[in-house]
């Protein structure tokens, strides 16, 4: 059974990571299967972006969706890079499995922008050889203290 939180190093291998989700639960009665597979942009000069993640926040802000999913019959799952991730390859992809599609198509709505505001994750800019804490596309954690 697939880690329905998954990390990688680098940048994702995603027909890999969304071939086994979809292989894994097409048989489990879910009538939509929703992913979501966010692409490094070029934009700014950059040659790509680079993550940090603290874990422990990671895996309960996870959890609190997986509980969310459940309530509604559902599931969530996402993978995410550590490290360097190039311009053109993918640093995130998320899922919702339902028995109906618009509880899919809300959830994977709702989880992927809670994510972009939630997640400790911490991203830099790759330019010039250089990794710059991307301080203006960044968004505090609420209640993190010294990690916001």
């Amino acid at each position: 059974m697939t880690d329905k939180l998954q990390l990688f190093d680098g940048d994702l291998p995603v027909e890999q990571i969304t071939n086994a989700w979809y292989d894994e639960f097409k048989n489990s009665n879910y009538g939509a299967i929703i992913t979501f597979v966010g692409v490094v942009r070029d934009e700014d000069g950059i040659d790509g972006l680079s993550f940090d993640i603290y874990e422990p926040i990671l895996n309960s802000w996870f959890d609190s969706w997986q509980k969310r999913a459940n309530e509604k019959n559902a599931i969530v799952l996402m993978a995410h890079s550590r490290g360097d991730v190039l311009n053109h390859t993918s640093s995130y992809i998320a899922a919702v499995c339902s028995p109906k599609r618009r509880v899919a198509l809300e959830m994977i709505d709702e989880f992927v922008e809670d994510f972009k505001q939630s997640a400790p994750i911490w991203k830099y800019d790759l330019k010039n050889g250089k990794r710059v804490y991307a301080e203006d596309r960044s968004t505090k954690i609420s209640g993190a203290g010294l990690l916001s």
